[in-house]
């Protein structure tokens, strides 16, 4: 989670887009980031793939009106809601978008290519139907919230107790690039124009729990050292992990959340 899921970029640009708040060329350049080019596969009434300005056009034709995220994991279906085709392609991503005012979701696929230190990505987006029903397990934004920060205050306690915390060389770089890209993104950045502040706050805390626990588990393994602490460490880290997504997802959808309401 130290870096924004595709499918986060894509949602929240796409809603801006919808809403007139950016420009489409704004928009695509915008979900491609880093990226050297995303395309869509199976966009109705298309037989080949087309580049996101066009996509994001005919979904809007289409009666589209906002995205939502979906982030799941083995055994927590987060923001989907079916058929079980699309819930085990968007597992198997991690990801997913899934379109409000057409039963229609996008999962990512990654491919990379060119030479070792010149790497590129490229992003295939499929289009597939989707189940319209309400998405799983997905929290309100004050719900979202007020879980991170119980979150964070226990996995901060449990991962002292073990000296599991990530230290090292390794996790001090990994912990000072994420603030470095913290600082550089602004706030309001990390989201795109026409999100709500509180939105902004909670994704804002969400990536930092994230990066706390990919660091945990990734980055050495502190003082756990028999498979015992190795396994407290793992549990205590998991409901963490899940809450920072949720959090994400609340995030993410609440620009078609507050239309919604209003």
């Amino acid at each position: 989670m130290l870096s924004e899921p595709r499918s986060g970029r894509l949602a929240a640009w796409g809603n801006a887009l919808l809403a007139g708040l950016v420009s489409p060329d704004e928009a695509a350049l915008a979900v491609v980031g880093e990226d050297v080019v995303h395309r869509v596969e199976g966009v109705p009434g298309e037989s080949e793939p087309v580049g996101l300005t066009l996509a994001l056009g005919r979904l809007r034709g289409l009666g589209v009106s906002g995205l939502r995220v979906a982030l799941p994991a083995p055994g927590h279906p987060l923001g989907l809601s079916g058929p079980p085709e699309f819930n085990a392609r968007a597992l198997e991503a991690e990801e997913a978008v899934v379109c409000q005012g057409a039963a229609l979701g996008l999962v990512p696929e990654m491919s990379e290519a060119g030479p070792e230190g010149d790497v590129h990505v490229e992003v295939l987006w499929r289009c597939l139907p989707v189940r319209e029903a309400p998405p799983a397990d997905v929290p309100s934004l004050g719900e979202a919230e007020r879980e991170l920060a119980e979150a964070l205050r226990e996995a901060t306690e449990a991962l002292t107790r073990l000296d599991v915390a990530g230290s090292g060389p390794v996790a001090e770089a990994a912990i000072d690039a994420y603030r470095a890209r913290a600082t550089a993104s602004r706030g309001q950045d990390v989201l795109a124009p026409g999100y709500p502040p509180r939105a902004v706050r909670v994704l804002e805390l969400a990536q930092r729990v994230g990066a706390l626990v990919t660091l945990a588990t990734e980055h050495g393994h502190g003082g756990a050292v028999s498979a015992s602490e190795m396994s407290a460490r793992a549990l205590a880290l998991r409901p963490v992990e899940r809450t920072a997504r949720r959090a994400q997802v609340a995030a993410y959808n609440a620009f078609v959340e507050e239309r919604g309401a209003r």
